[in-house]
């Protein structure tokens, strides 16, 4: 008997052989607890060239395949008519795939899994609905028949933080895990008499079958935690191994499963019917950033807690000091980052973002990165029911498509200076001009009465996707932000801005740089005579990808000046809307908003010349709740840049902003730091982009203090730090870079002096008619 409809979020989805029959299987999250899907009857399907049929059927049947060919009214974007193939399993598809391949017959959509099509064909999207015949397990329910449809379930799911303390040699020493309403730090040691929610094990063995007895009593739908996968659980599996044993650690008793990329030194972690999401990835999808993405530096950051400074040879030295003499204080330690962990996603909403990423995508909780998936996702489902089915990737990895336009800058410092920004440019510019992948095809067909794009690409008035999936999104979006949903608005912010980037991108199967080049190119032009109206009756003074920089100059109240910006926006917005309609027939969906008024503002020029530099500038903002100083691309916001540098940047600009003179200033701080006053303020911080033998020519300073630090953590017995890659933390001294843990030189104040100050001030100074080399000449002076 089939069961009444339900609803549920999707957590994990596989597809296998079993029994010489593919299965596909669905774990969702319900209102009713964990549900398996067991779905069955559905058959591996990709496609080839009509005209490629016989040929096909040779290079199949002399390898006794069993495939079963349907001919359709569909076809490729070259107008090819297509065929279906059909396989009994998923093992004869990815055969069959090779072996025509390999017979140089191009198959079309063979890169799919059948659970990704299943899916992705049904239009899901994180909520399920489904009905199907029930079978009771212990631990959840399967579903068996099943039918399913979209939903737009929310749900509500339950959330562990896991973390681990383990020796340099990676033998485990404690497991913590946190809830809301759950805490337990499972320990290796003797029993002793502590807080309760310690659990003692024996050994290394035990500590690991008290884990899956933990994970599944608790049943959680999601486990996070920070660099959870590539060493908290890749260190778990590798110890499991060790013990001979395999961690059942998903749902229904199923196995953890590790597999290792081809391409880099992460991992993936798939346990069935749980998700398992790394706070750092997380935070990267939804575009935070930070310095450093060490626990205790974000900690410090989002929520004022943790340290900022952390010595790791103390820190491992303090975890084997209390494993042996103090185990409760390990204990509470780990717990901690665990709980850190957990206030962190609640802080941020990441789950929150990731679900609504989820339902408007399909993409799975704890995918990293996917925007090209996302697309796909959207776009295949109504390219096949228009006919259509999808190409391949680019052989060649795709050509570079025109960048964002750059206008040349004016060098000053200026009073009253606009922003005028153009609302989602790049989306509202698929949404005017028609900008599609199937719409292009149609629009080379039909170029009579297309809309004209860039590169000789010609676009379909009424046949097309992408332009109606960005209105949508669009729609979502503003509700949103009248909700003051604010993870819902980041996610489908996220998503809209990345379809530029999917279509000019070698790694999207719906690449063609006439697409790409028809977005950016127009943007180009559109900043360009934007720009022209304005100079009509004000000065531009610089233009970026979306943004005019206008000068209103002194004379002007802040209100005065606000009223301007509305008014050039009123204009500018009403001008495209008549030369749209004139020039192409079409409505104009861009937007022109007055987004900042700088009551003052200083465009530098780049160092060393007078030319004026691009992306970066400084202002005071003004707002309703006061003026605020804002750094564009400048030291006060790049990370390779010494806190010193930073300071004396907010300290010197504030000063020149406020019509005061910073001379007084610059002489004391140089003054501080010769005599040692900010030796915290003068660390490096710089990632190893290689790893450390693979620097030979260019030895950067970061790289000599990486091979510093692990010549002494060698000859320390301690564990090398920077053999791949990572951070490093140290200071110049008069005997060059010196690694922070390991410093023995006297720090080289003149070269903080030189390289940080002075570069610093010289980016303001000119335009008040003075400079360091003024300030400093002592000789100077005197005359």
């Amino acid at each position: 008997m089939t069961a009444a409809s339900q609803h549920g979020f999707l957590l994990t989805q596989q597809a296998l052989d079993i029994g010489g029959k593919p299965v596909i299987s669905c774990w969702l999250a319900t209102p009713s607890g964990p549900i398996k899907l067991t779905i069955d009857g559905q058959q591996p399907v990709f496609f080839i060239a009509t005209n490629q049929v016989a040929n096909a059927q040779q290079a199949l049947r002399d390898e006794g395949i069993d495939v079963q060919f349907k001919s359709l009214t569909m076809q490729t974007f070259d107008l090819q008519p297509v065929t279906a193939l059909y396989f009994n399993n998923i093992s004869d598809s990815r055969s069959a795939s090779y072996l025509l391949k390999q017979a140089l017959i191009m198959t079309y959509e063979s890169d799919f899994r059948l659970d990704q099509r299943y899916l992705m064909e049904r239009f899901i999207c994180g909520g399920i609905e489904f009905q199907g015949q029930p079978i009771s397990h212990p631990e959840y329910t399967e579903y068996r028949n099943v039918k399913i449809r979209p939903s737009q379930y929310k749900p509500t799911l339950s959330v562990l933080s896991l973390d681990i303390e383990c020796s340099e040699k990676g033998v485990l020493y404690s497991i913590g895990l946190h809830a809301p309403s759950y805490q337990k730090v499972i320990m290796v040691g003797e029993p002793q008499q502590s807080h309760d929610y310690i659990e003692w094990v024996e050994n290394e063995a035990a500590l690991l079958e008290a884990l899956e007895i933990a994970i599944n009593k608790q049943d959680p739908d999601i486990i996070i935690g920070w660099n959870v996968i590539n060493f908290d659980f890749r260190l778990l599996i590798k110890r499991a191994q060790y013990h001979g044993k395999k961690l059942r650690l998903g749902r229904g008793q199923s196995f953890a499963l590790w597999r290792e990329s081809n391409t880099d030194n992460n991992g993936y972690i798939t346990l069935p019917g749980r998700v398992v999401i790394d706070g750092i990835d997380a935070l990267k999808t939804a575009t935070y950033q930070f310095a450093s993405f060490s626990l205790d530096f974000v900690a410090n950051e989002l929520l004022n807690r943790g340290k900022l400074v952390e010595n790791v040879h103390d820190r491992m030295a303090e975890i084997n000091h209390n494993f042996k003499h103090d185990k409760p204080a390990l204990a509470a330690y780990n717990l901690e980052d665990c709980a850190l962990v957990n206030e962190i996603f609640a802080h941020t909403g990441l789950l929150e973002f990731l679900i609504f990423r989820s339902q408007l995508t399909g993409l799975l909780l704890d995918r990293v990165g996917g925007s090209v998936a996302a697309f796909t996702n959207l776009y295949l489902p109504k390219l096949h029911r228009a006919g259509y089915i999808a190409p391949n990737l680019p052989p060649d990895g795709g050509l570079a498509s025109p960048g964002g336009y750059v206008m040349d800058s004016v060098p000053g410092l200026y009073d009253n200076v606009l922003v005028l920004d153009f609302k989602s440019l790049y989306p509202s510019i698929i949404r005017t001009f028609k900008v599609d992948p199937m719409g292009m095809v149609e629009g080379l067909n039909n170029p009579e009465v297309a809309i004209d794009g860039f590169k000789k690409a010609k676009f379909s008035r009424d046949k097309h996707f992408l332009p109606q999936i960005i209105t949508d999104l669009w729609q979502q979006r503003d509700q949103a932000k009248k909700d003051n949903d604010n993870p819902r608005s980041q996610a489908i912010k996220i998503l809209m801005s990345s379809f530029y980037g999917v279509l000019g991108s070698g790694g999207c199967r719906f690449y063609d740089t006439r697409l790409a080049s028809s977005i950016t190119m127009r943007g180009h032009q559109i900043i360009q005579q934007t720009a022209q109206w304005i100079e009509e009756k004000h000065q531009v003074i610089y233009g970026d990808t979306d943004s005019v920089f206008v000068l209103v100059g002194e004379g002007y109240t802040s209100e005065q000046a606000n009223q301007i910006g509305i008014d050039l926006a009123r204009d500018i917005n009403q001008r495209w809307i008549d030369k749209l309609r004139s020039d192409f027939d079409i409505d104009c969906h861009m937007e022109l908003e007055f987004e900042t008024l700088y009551q003052r503002f200083v465009m530098p020029t780049i160092r060393g010349s007078e030319q004026g530099s691009k992306k970066r500038y400084a202002g005071m903002l003004y707002t309703s709740q006061g003026n605020k100083l804002v750094f564009k691309g400048l030291e006060s916001v790049r990370s390779d840049w010494t806190q010193l540098a930073r300071d004396v940047q907010q300290a010197v600009y504030q000063l020149v902003f406020d019509g005061e003179d910073p001379k007084d200033y610059i002489l004391n701080i140089i003054e501080q730091v010769k005599q040692g006053q900010h030796d915290d303020k003068l660390v490096y911080t710089k990632r190893l982009r290689r790893e450390l033998a693979q620097y030979v020519k260019n030895v950067p300073p970061q790289v000599k203090a990486a091979r510093l630090a692990d010549e002494k953590n060698k000859a320390l017995g301690r564990p090398l730090q920077y053999q791949r890659k990572g951070s490093i933390s140290y200071l110049i001294t008069l005997n060059g870079p010196e690694p922070v843990d390991y410093l023995e030189t006297t720090i080289d104040y003149e070269h903080y002096i030189e390289k940080q100050i002075a570069p610093i001030v010289d980016g303001i100074l000119p335009f008040i008619g003075t400079s360091y080399a003024q300030i400093t000449d002592v000789q100077m002076g005197l005359f």
